[in-house]
């Protein structure tokens, strides 16, 4: 008997707070159009569509400009802006920006079949609106448990950064060092002055990183990935 349209099963439409497998969620969210979604710790979260210039896009694009520096001058490793990141059963994010190292060299993400992240990549990018998003609590939880080993959340409208490290299983915050910069303990070179970039003043910022990129640190890291990869 050949089924009616009516009598073939409808997926259901995504609704913020629905509890769901990261099967569900992804099966839900791939029938729906012109829609961002996360699934953090089992719970789906609906993105706003439209987004505020000063207070997300354009520090959105001043990291990505910092990032993609960085991995312009590093072989091995690789920038995304805003991929999906099937992180583990519960949770499926887009986060603003990430950093990873090519599992070919080391990295301890994968691609999968169908070009998705799995897994965590080392670093992972969130720009906030204030110390009161999701950013600081359940994906900052979701990350850690999952072993990100360093996770920036930029607070835009409380003009703070933090830059979370993994160590002994728990997030610890990176402090500046004598000149205001903080240095990743897993990229190494890539240095941000955060005054500078809180400023706005992104040429200085690129001045830091540039620092960072001609170190010796920096110089070995690349011939660490190379020999690997």
């Amino acid at each position: 008997m050949v089924k009616t349209p009516s009598q073939h099963r409808t997926i259901p439409h995504l609704e913020n707070g629905d509890k769901l497998s990261r099967y569900e969620f992804e099966r839900r969210y791939n029938a729906m159009r012109n829609l961002k979604a996360e699934l953090i710790e089992g719970i789906v979260y609906i993105m706003p569509a439209a987004l505020r210039f000063r207070s997300h896009s354009q520090p959105h694009g001043w990291i990505i400009g910092w990032l993609f520096t960085y991995e312009a001058a590093t072989p091995g490793v690789a920038l995304g802006v805003e991929p999906t990141v099937r992180l583990d059963l519960d949770n499926e994010l887009q986060p603003d920006a990430l950093l990873l190292i090519n599992p070919e060299a080391g990295g301890q993400a994968r691609l999968s079949e169908d070009d998705h992240i799995e897994g965590a990549p080392e670093l992972i990018v969130e720009i906030a609106a204030s110390s009161v998003a999701i950013d600081l609590h359940a994906k900052k939880q979701a990350y850690r448990r999952n072993a990100v080993k360093e996770y920036i959340v930029w607070q835009v409208l409380d003009q703070k950064l933090s830059w979370f490290y993994l160590e002994e299983g728990e997030y610890l915050e990176l402090v500046t060092d004598s000149s205001g910069i903080l240095r990743s303990r897993v990229f190494p070179g890539l240095w941000l002055g955060v005054t500078e970039l809180l400023a706005g003043n992104m040429q200085t910022v690129l001045t830091v990183l540039q620092a960072g990129l001609e170190s010796p640190e920096h110089t070995a890291f690349v011939q660490k990935l190379a020999d690997l990869g």
